[in-house]
């Protein structure tokens, strides 16, 4: 009977070790996950070529300073007369000079074009955050109109990570149209689905929680969203969509993913919104 117990009390002893040790791991895991989610949730590339070696003829490259004192970069064409103009706010990796040929087939339908490398993103300073990239936005939008632009005759387009800052700037300030392109109801949401073993929502310092703005939004809003997206499923832009108020329209894109982003027909359809919005 004694050697038994002891056996026993030996087995005990070696799984509250592998349990204290595995719990060990985990925690380190999540500590590792903490200190390096900003790296896993924004890839910038800093090539910052000008315009013009991109095929861009006639485009400004300019630098505005932000609220906290950071340059950013700024890509800008002015619409023909009667025409409105388009902020663009890009998402988590590159920068707008991978973006160039979005930027010519809105220049091509005479809409203006203002497309803006975050700070840490192309030539622009600094490190990306949450409210940096918004600040920066609202740089970008302020200089706009310090050129004599409308606000009604403003467009704020986003894609992808870049939907949550311009649902943020289009809910504190006023615009023509909001166009979101594969957007999410937060980007907690997605990393959450993407780890489900780690307290996301309690270590994430970067959640952009549109679904908490969105029904702050005034401007007419279109929503487009690839039925096959793995990166930000459809459901997350059907619930943020549902969750808005006033003039909207859903595009589900059949059998499309998140590189619809970079399909010229998904622009189409975003310039033909906005023809129909800015000529009511």
């Amino acid at each position: 009977m004694r050697a038994v117990t002891m056996d026993k009390g030996l087995g005990m002893g070696w799984l509250k070790a592998i349990l204290a040790g595995l719990a060990l791991v985990y925690l380190g895991l999540v500590a590792l996950m903490a200190v390096s989610q900003r790296q896993l949730q924004y890839f910038p590339t800093q090539r910052a070529p000008d315009p013009a070696a991109v095929g861009l003829a006639g485009v400004q490259d300019l630098r505005l300073e932000t609220s906290d004192s950071e340059t950013v970069s700024l890509w800008y064409a002015p619409a023909t007369p009667g025409r409105p103009t388009i902020l663009f706010l890009h998402g988590n990796a590159g920068e707008v000079a991978d973006r160039a040929p979005r930027f010519a087939a809105y220049r091509a339908a005479g809409f203006g074009a203002a497309f803006l490398s975050y700070r840490g993103y192309g030539a622009s300073s600094g490190s990306p955050t949450e409210a940096g990239l918004f600040q920066d936005a609202r740089a970008a939008y302020y200089w706009l109109l310090a050129q004599g632009i409308n606000a009604a005759d403003l467009a704020i387009v986003g894609e992808s990570l870049g939907t949550g800052v311009a649902v943020k700037l289009a809910a504190s300030v006023p615009a023509g149209a909001l166009v979101l392109g594969a957007p999410f109801s937060a980007a907690s949401d997605v990393a959450a689905a993407a780890y489900p073993w780690l307290p996301v929502r309690l270590l994430m310092q970067d959640q952009f929680r549109s679904i908490d703005e969105i029904a702050f939004v005034t401007a007419p809003l279109l929503v487009l969203h690839g039925t096959d997206d793995a990166v930000i499923p459809l459901s997350q832009g059907q619930r943020l969509f549902d969750a808005a108020s006033g003039d909207k329209t859903f595009i589900a894109l059949p059998d499309a993913g998140h590189e619809v982003l970079f399909d010229p027909a998904l622009w189409a359809a975003e310039m033909t919104f906005l023809d129909q919005v800015f000529h009511r």
